[in-house]
């Protein structure tokens, strides 16, 4: 018996009329969504004739294309653009002639079509050809090519170290490329060009350097050989000062070996070695052949790299701040004052004193800086070769002169000079460097027509003139406007000596052509390879 209870109708309904709403929702939602997926609005583009003469009307509308964008850096050399015949905006169908070429495609390309400098193959052929030719030299860093000066050239710039080097240091070159492309699309360099032939490429010049009609205002970025000021902070340190001795004005060999010393003693006791950059040059190295004081140890080694690996300060900031400090704190600096270089460094070597001062008062040779390194000190004092670099304003000229013989080149130390006159020393000297012996003897060691680059002492510069008719010969002078007075070592220097000009003296000179001679593929030297004669005269060898 059906129960038709009130209450059960009720339920009846109620499920009822659920079901039918559910229904009609799902129902809705599938019509909208069918609606929406088919319904296609009429393009604005195409129905509104006014928004299209916006862009096309306009002078400078967004799609157009403005020539005054197209002339960077980075682009290829602007070609003739007739303004008024660019299209409101570039077809699909027909690319943009400006946009990079693609380095490598596989479906043909336009071999008659302009060389986009920023294109990533640019580089990349350029880096292929550097490794492929220049096989001495470690490419550090490149910059992004730039236009050159014509069409399809592009200037590069790099910096790069040379693999006999054993410093980090760096070096700037920037050189023009012809390109063309590979059977296979790729770009391929045509022609290139020298040491320093991308001058669009260039590293821009230094602006805070006061302007002159006869200085080239360009600075090497990477040397700081600034000389910290000290202030008063005499405070907290411990110091090694050593007072001016014997070994001033001798030849740079005796200086070098005596500073070594005092900084082998410095790192001993764990003291800050305070050091004069005044130094002066032997008559030996001087034009004037007399000595010549005032010389800044900057001009031919780099004080950067000494104070990077060993505690230095400047003598004169030093002495400075000891006079500041006393007048500051109304009180004597600590100081040890050490007469005789016979009181040894393992003495000091518990000195509790804020400076220890050797003083070389004493005759010669007993005020010869080096002379604390002598005997039982030599066992514990290790001079810091590491620390004494060449200047970096001179390796500057080494890297040109190595550059515009493009790395390829021999060469020969011819000794001379004092020497060849000296016959009882030398009796063989003065015949076997003459130029039908030097011909004689290249000829067998060194090819026909090679860069010959020739380090000597010879002060004629025609001496070697026989030589030309078998090698490219170079010498030091061939190179003058590297320290001439439109120079950027000149430039530098000058500011080293407070403006005034700085001669490119006689030491210097050696150390280039020490240097150069050090980068050749092949070298002769005088002794055991030119000459019979000992290299310290007679019965020496």
């Amino acid at each position: 018996m059906k129960d038709n209870s009130p209450d059960l109708i009720g339920q009846h309904a109620i499920k009822l009329i659920s079901n039918v709403g559910f229904s009609v929702f799902i129902f809705s939602v599938l019509t909208f969504t069918i609606i929406a997926i088919t319904y296609q609005p009429p393009d604005p583009w195409e129905s509104s004739r006014a928004l299209t003469r916006v862009f096309t009307e306009v002078s400078n509308a967004t799609f157009q294309m403005d020539t005054s964008v197209i002339k960077t850096g980075e682009d290829i050399d602007p070609i003739s653009i007739n303004p008024s015949a660019s299209p409101a905006y570039p077809p699909v169908a027909q690319p943009d002639p400006l946009s990079p070429i693609p380095s490598l495609v596989s479906t043909g390309c336009d071999d008659t079509s302009l060389i986009n400098c920023s294109a990533p193959g640019v580089l990349t052929a350029v880096k292929k050809f550097n490794a492929k030719h220049f096989k001495s030299i470690v490419f550090v860093e490149y910059q992004k090519p730039v236009n050159g000066s014509g069409p399809n050239e592009c200037d590069v710039s790099w910096r790069f170290r040379n693999k006999k080097d054993r410093s980090w240091r760096k070096y700037r070159d920037f050189r023009r490329f012809k390109f063309g492309y590979d059977d296979n699309c790729s770009y391929k360099i045509v022609r290139a060009k020298g040491w320093h032939s991308g001058v669009n490429a260039k590293h821009k010049q230094s602006q805070s350097q006061p302007k002159s009609k006869n200085v080239i205002l360009s600075r090497d970025d990477e040397i700081n050989d600034t000389i910290p000021v000290m202030g008063s902070g005499l405070r907290n340190g411990k110091y090694l000062y050593y007072s001016r001795g014997g070994d001033y004005c001798k030849n740079m060999n005796q200086y070098i070996w005596s500073l070594l010393c005092a900084l082998g003693e410095a790192r001993y006791l764990n003291r800050t070695f305070v050091m004069d950059l005044r130094i002066c040059l032997s008559s030996k190295h001087a034009s004037s052949n007399r000595d010549e004081e005032g010389k800044d140890f900057r001009y031919y080694f780099d004080y950067e790299h000494l104070k990077e690996t060993a505690s230095v300060v400047e003598e004169r900031e030093f002495v400075k701040s000891w006079r500041k400090f006393e007048k500051q704190y109304k009180k004597k600096v600590a100081v040890r004052k050490v007469a005789s270089y016979k009181v040894t460094p393992v003495e000091l070597k518990n000195d509790t004193s804020t400076i220890i001062w050797r003083q070389f008062d004493k005759p010669k040779p007993g005020n010869y800086w080096y002379r604390v390194c002598e005997n039982q000190a030599a066992n514990y004092i290790n001079r810091p070769w590491r620390s004494l670099w060449k200047s970096k304003r001179i390796m500057n000229i080494v890297s040109e002169i190595s550059g515009k013989m493009d790395w390829d080149f021999d060469a020969v130390h011819v000794i001379r000079g004092e020497k060849a006159k000296n016959k009882v020393m030398w009796p063989h000297l003065n015949e076997d460097t003459s130029p039908e012996s030097l011909v004689t003897k290249l000829q067998g060691v060194v090819k026909p027509w090679r860069n010959l680059y020739i380090a000597t002492n010879e002060p004629f510069y025609n001496y070697f003139d026989r030589l030309r008719s078998y090698y490219k010969v170079h010498l030091l002078d061939d190179y003058k406007e590297l320290w001439g007075n439109k120079s950027e070592w000149y430039n530098e220097s000058m500011v080293l000596n407070g403006g005034r000009p700085v001669e490119f003296d006689g030491y210097m000179r050696a150390e280039v052509d020490t240097e150069v001679l050090y980068r050749a593929k092949k070298r002769v030297e005088t002794f055991y390879d030119l000459t019979k004669d000992c290299k310290d005269g007679v019965n020496s060898c």
